[in-house]
């Protein structure tokens, strides 16, 4: 029977979705971690940790040596390198950070997007292609100058996250897209094993043990579900990134703002100043002209 192109669309459309919105949520249990005193980059090296042992128990029979360095391999060790960073830098922003400012900087991901494409992906730079660039450059600019200094570099810790996790995500998914030959599911573990090293790495620059020790039996539940649901999150992402075009998948994944901004507001007394709205509108409004891109690769 020859595969339903409905399905084949939608699956991976939706797992998309799904990780988008679970990422918009997510922010807040690393938060309350933090409060624990559960540093964030513990909390994620935990998580994803939790998430490895659950994967390498499920997909034990692909982890064999052919089929890992099997194909290129390069691209496979890559995807674990750049969605370490990208993961910890997105939890790290989302904790220390504002949360829709830290979302708003990490969504400058399709103008590394449309570089990255072209570089790895050989896609052709079209008339929107320029705009997504433009546009993504306008609204960096406008969130991230500083009148007083003139400065447009990111002018905190949550900002210098965002940004690098936008950019690391955006070289990770282009190198998922890439990868053809390996699993998604040899993908999310690259994933979980890439957080985990650079996460624990990390840690081991911070003063103080790994976890305190008065954490409450309440708290360790708590890291070990959110470990569970990085664990079937990265799948659905991995799935979704691998058969999704890289400058679609990121406009999919636009849904995790709404998602974080109403979750913000009911958590949190954050409030963007009307500078931040602008260069948001102008970051959200260059992802959405991302789907439009011609992504033939040159001849």
């Amino acid at each position: 029977m020859r595969p339903d192109p409905e399905r084949r669309i939608l699956l991976p459309v939706a797992a998309l979705f799904t990780g988008a919105v679970a990422w918009g949520l997510l922010w807040y249990p690393y938060r309350v971690l933090e409060q624990a005193q559960v540093n964030g980059a513990v909390a994620a090296a935990a998580t994803y940790f939790i998430a490895l042992l659950l994967g390498l128990g499920a997909f034990r029979g692909e982890l064999r040596m052919a089929h890992v360095l099997g194909g290129e391999c390069w691209l496979l060790l890559g995807i674990g390198l750049f969605a370490g960073w990208s993961n910890l830098a997105y939890v790290l922003g989302v904790i220390h950070g504002e949360v829709m400012r830290v979302l708003l900087l990490f969504y400058l991901a399709p103008l590394w997007t449309v570089l990255f494409s072209r570089f790895f992906l050989r896609e052709r730079l079209s008339a929107p292609g320029y705009l997504v660039i433009a546009v993504s450059l306008a609204g960096a600019v406008t969130m991230l100058w500083e009148p007083a200094s003139g400065s447009l570099l990111p002018s905190s810790y949550g900002d210098w996250m965002g940004v690098s996790a936008g950019f690391m995500f955006a070289l990770m998914n282009v190198l998922s897209r890439k990868d053809q030959r390996h699993t998604v599911r040899l993908k999310s573990v690259a994933v979980w094993v890439g957080v985990t090293l650079i996460g624990f790495a990390y840690s081991l620059f911070l003063p103080g043990g790994l976890l305190p020790a008065g954490i409450s039996a309440g708290h360790c539940l708590l890291l070990l579900g959110l470990g569970v649901i990085v664990f079937a999150v990265s799948i659905a992402m991995q799935y979704g990134v691998t058969h999704v075009p890289a400058n679609r998948a990121i406009v999919i994944m636009l849904s995790e703002l709404a998602v974080a901004a109403v979750a913000a507001h009911y958590l949190t007394d954050e409030v963007m100043t009307p500078r931040s709205w602008v260069g948001g509108t102008l970051i959200v409004s260059a992802s959405l002209f991302s789907a439009r891109m011609n992504r033939a690769p040159d001849g």
